[in-house]
């Protein structure tokens, strides 16, 4: 026998054993419900429907729903699935923190873009970076993760300084010299 553990590439079954070992794990809390799985682009998505538990499932800034999907990701590597990206969301939690964070970062990149002064931006998340560095190309800013750990937070820059006429909050059509550090 070798002790090297066959990879399981088949999407459907990551799925299928993602989706059980989530509904056991939640069983456990006493909550019995079916979860919504779906995948898209490598990451498969599971989804539990909102409950009298939502903010114990959540936790304190999502700590606990980011630790369900650390334990569903690491069981998969475990067992050998090739595909083992997971994002588990609680009664559409991260969707709804992803629109408010969006709406303040909008703030955000129009007060760069109005001083032209760099803006470093509290520490946050892979996830919630993500958001902002996609954020800041749709509107022409460069964006670049700095610290480790904990304190790795986004300074936002601006890379071009609107032409006279130029809306300065107007999100940038598909500029090739919009320049962005992505770090997720």
């Amino acid at each position: 026998m070798s002790d090297v553990t066959a990879t399981n590439d088949s999407m459907e079954e990551a799925i299928v054993y993602a989706k059980k070992y989530l509904e056991d794990m939640l069983s456990f809390f006493g909550v019995n419900m079916d979860v919504y799985a779906t995948s898209d682009d490598e990451v498969i998505q599971l989804s539990i429907p909102s409950t009298h538990l939502n903010g114990f499932l959540i936790g304190q800034h999502g700590d606990t729903m980011r630790s369900l999907q650390y334990l569903v990701s690491t069981v998969l590597k475990n067992v050998g699935f090739a595909h083992s990206r997971v994002n588990v969301d609680v009664a559409d939690y991260k969707k709804q923190r992803a629109e408010r964070l969006s709406h303040t970062a909008e703030d955000w990149v129009k007060k760069v873009r109005d001083s032209g002064e760099p803006m470093d931006l509290k520490p946050m998340n892979a996830a919630d970076r993500r958001i902002i560095h996609q954020l800041a190309a749709e509107y022409g800013l460069s964006s670049e993760s700095v610290g480790e750990g904990r304190d790795r937070h986004i300074v936002l820059k601006v890379t071009d300084v609107p032409e006279a006429g130029e809306e300065p909050l107007a999100p940038a059509a598909d500029e090739d010299t919009t320049k962005e550090t992505t770090e997720a």
